[in-house]
């Protein structure tokens, strides 16, 4: 989560524009991202939807953390950043070949930054161009010393970016995915750079608005593990759902597929600045939306430390989250976008 800059120790929330100074301003008011959304107004999949629930592995996610989590740093000017990217694509990669998607036209790509750490896209084409994008940040940081410090990452973003991987997976188990039989076009990104200020998640978003890309949806899953704080309030766990700087429209959707499809409620909470990548889809003028693992008082402060660390998650709360992130994937996935 991007909630300070990474040259102080001030806590200036930001989101760093410098080189990306036309997002918001690079399409015409005419294109697809400038339109309004209508969204479905119930879930419609759930007899799809539930033989897959089932499929979702707590172990896959821990697995893949764990070794997520064993580079020194994912810092994203560094060689470790370069290289857990590396790791990841390779596991996006094996997932899409698993499944025999690539068959059918899915696959991983590079997107190239100039810092080194590649941000990463997974695509699985669907009747149109319509396009739903699911994401989480890759890198991490210690605010300390960026350079030279550890920083496991474990929640921020490790745990975001290992249930959106879970949920990709599962989703390639319907064979109506895989053979591109869903209404929209489905997008996984992992994004480099966000905790240097959003960086690769705008010239992602950028990039898209100057092709027109038509984005239905972005959601994005930062911080998906951590529940202590929540418990020791003596409250239950739930799933955050931020409400500011979001679309309302997807939002409210988003809280219909918590309700459908999780085991544990939501509670609606504000971040109160653009705490993370879908705020660079919002400035491009898609619908974006956060999910966080808590009210956002009770979210982890470990994170940007060294001790950001596995043995605080909650597996079974990623789940929820990896529940949401594949139930809202298929639900739009089919959705008859007017």
């Amino acid at each position: 989560m991007a909630n300070a800059r990474t040259t102080s120790q001030q806590g200036l929330n930001f989101m760093d524009i410098t080189d990306h100074l036309e997002l918001g301003t690079a399409s015409s008011g005419q294109s697809p991202s400038k339109q309004r959304v209508h969204f479905p107004p119930q879930p419609a999949f759930n007899n799809s939807l539930a033989p897959l629930m089932k499929k979702l592995s707590k172990s896959g996610m821990r697995t893949n953390l764990e070794h997520f989590t064993s580079f020194h740093t994912r810092y994203y000017k560094s060689t470790y950043g370069a290289d857990s990217a590396a790791w990841l694509y390779g596991r996006i990669n094996d997932t899409i070949y698993d499944s025999g998607a690539d068959k059918f036209g899915s696959h991983v790509m590079r997107f190239e930054h100039p810092w080194g750490q590649p941000s990463l896209i997974a695509t699985i084409p669907g009747k149109s161009e319509k396009t739903v994008v699911i994401g989480a940040h890759q890198d991490s940081i210690n605010l300390f010393l960026p350079s030279i410090l550890s920083a496991p990452g474990a929640d921020d973003d490790g745990s975001g970016t290992v249930t959106i991987l879970e949920a990709l997976r599962v989703l390639l188990m319907s064979e109506e995915i895989v053979k591109g039989k869903g209404e929209n076009t489905i997008e996984f990104h992992w994004y480099s750079a966000e905790e240097g200020g959003l960086l690769g998640s705008q010239a992602i978003f950028l990039a898209y608005e100057k092709k027109s890309r038509d984005v239905k949806a972005m959601l994005q899953q930062d911080m998906t593990g951590y529940i202590q704080k929540t418990l020791d309030a003596g409250e239950q766990e739930r799933v955050g759902v931020i409400t500011d700087y979001v679309d309302p429209g997807l939002t409210e959707f988003i809280k219909k597929v918590i309700i459908e499809y999780c085991d544990i409620p939501y509670v609606l909470t504000r971040c109160g600045y653009a705490c993370s990548d879908h705020a660079s889809a919002s400035k491009a003028g898609y619908p974006s939306a956060f999910v966080i693992e808590s009210d956002f008082k009770y979210s982890d402060k470990k994170i940007h430390t060294s001790d950001d660390r596995l043995e605080y998650l909650s597996f079974d709360h990623m789940l929820q989250h990896a529940r949401l992130t594949l139930g809202l994937a298929y639900e739009l996935g089919f959705a008859e976008f007017t």
